[in-house]
């Protein structure tokens, strides 16, 4: 505990360090603006010219899809499947800046424009917010890795496609609060991230494993409790008054096949036995199953124990690999938790070209698969599934590293400066109480 006597610096000199993260996120937010402004300027409304220009986006599209010109997202008089899919956070930030729009235009597509526009303001404070709170998670010697989530190919390319830095700076709060040692605070805030993209609830086993391991039940109480009474707090009002439009979300991830990105689409596209033929939902619980086990087995049987943010990206990572879809967006999930695991630029850097040539490569793909289709323009299935496979092996290969460190934690190169676990909190240099090593 710190002695009440201690001398902080004053908040000026402890903020100036975050300035030019702050910038260089903002500038991140604005060269992802750029990258859409082809559809911007009118190229929503031709599907080759959104394709060939790289600027796809829910956003736009979605205003009128779920006729949030006239409805509220989840109250609407429409057919069930033209609710929103998302879970209610994001489906009332929609809400609240469509009625902006309306308040400013009154042409539906100026209004659709309008929407765009705002929300992208919204996701890049969400992008600097991220940022900053990353670099504070991160720590004074390791401070400047926030860059790679500020800067990162990738994140500019998928910054504006959905809604998904809402949930990432939700996440990046959740994390400094935990650290921090505010439990409270940072259930809170899990409950809203899962309230806004269910990923967040990965986070949950990590901290149930580190809490097995080292025994600090309350702390880890406090927050699964603070974390309901968020989530509860949010959805409840909708389960009430609006049953259909809340449960939409849960159905149409139930009921939704196999999709783009998914390891799975392959085996399916080639025809392989069980992979390609069985229920792709039980696969992927099973799937995910295993390697949760995995994780669990790893993070108890460790010779030290693991640090939070690594136990966090193994889990993430494993979500995203057995998903039944895993679209160019989700990346956004993995960069800041990828980076707090594991901050060496090097596999970075191909994960990083991986999703570069993913994102290119889907959007020429679904050129040669559209009703306008253009295979002039577009590539083909065996040149698409390269990408794919790209993407999962260059995220396996940052595993098998972050499975490296935490098997050999001298290899860490955050714990080689001295440090033990930045994001840690009450796990913070605490001693193992149990071990499967000592069971």
């Amino acid at each position: 505990m710190k002695s009440s006597t201690e001398v902080r610096p004053p908040l000026e000199s402890r903020a100036v360090p975050y300035l030019p993260l702050g910038l260089f996120a903002a500038l991140g937010a604005t060269l992802a603006y750029i990258v859409r402004l082809p559809c911007r300027t009118g190229g929503w409304n031709d599907q080759v010219s959104t394709y060939t220009n790289f600027c796809y986006t829910d956003i736009y599209p979605l205003y009128f899809d779920r006729q949030l010109a006239t409805q509220n997202p989840y109250f609407a008089d429409v057919p069930f499947d033209k609710h929103v899919e998302y879970p209610v956070v994001l489906g009332e930030v929609m809400q609240v800046i469509s009625w902006i729009a309306r308040w400013l235009e009154r042409d539906v597509v100026a209004q659709a424009v309008r929407f765009y526009d705002i929300t992208v303001v919204l996701l890049g404070i969400c992008l600097v917010a991220g940022v900053l709170l990353m670099a504070a998670v991160a720590g004074p010697t390791r401070r400047w890795d926030a860059l790679w989530y500020a800067l990162a190919p990738s994140v500019i390319l998928a910054a504006y496609i959905n809604w998904d830095l809402v949930a990432g700076a939700l996440s990046m709060g959740m994390l400094l609060a935990w650290a921090r040692q505010r439990q409270v605070l940072a259930g809170v805030l899990l409950g809203l991230a899962i309230a806004t993209k269910f990923y967040p609830l990965m986070f949950v086993g990590a901290l149930l494993l580190l809490t097995m391991r080292t025994g600090r039940w309350r702390p880890f109480l406090v927050t699964m409790a603070a974390t309901g009474g968020a989530w509860l707090a949010v959805n409840l009002p909708f389960m009430v008054l609006a049953w259909d439009g809340w449960r939409r979300f849960y159905v149409f991830s139930e009921e939704r096949g196999v999709d783009w990105g998914s390891p799975w689409l392959f085996f399916q596209n080639k025809g392989w036995p069980i992979l390609g033929d069985t229920d792709v939902s039980k696969l992927g619980m099973v799937s995910l199953g295993l390697l949760c086990l995995g994780i669990a087995v790893l993070v108890l049987a460790a010779p030290r124990r693991p640090r939070l943010a690594q136990i966090c990206f193994l889990a993430l990572a494993a979500f995203m690999m057995t998903n039944k879809v895993w679209s160019p967006q989700f990346v956004l999930w993995l960069v800041p938790f990828a980076v707090l695991a594991r901050p060496n630029w090097k596999p970075i850097g191909l994960w990083q070209v991986a999703e570069v040539w993913y994102f290119c490569a889907i959007w020429l793909y679904l050129l040669s698969q559209s009703p306008v289709s253009r295979a002039d323009l577009g590539i083909g299935d065996n040149t698409y599934f390269t990408a794919v496979w790209g993407r999962i092996i260059a995220i396996a290969i940052m595993m098998a590293f972050v499975v490296r460190d935490i098997l050999r934690p001298d290899k860490d190169v955050v714990r080689q400066a001295g440090i033990d676990d930045q994001a840690g909190g009450v796990f913070n240099d605490a001693p193992d109480r149990f071990t499967l090593r000592s069971a």
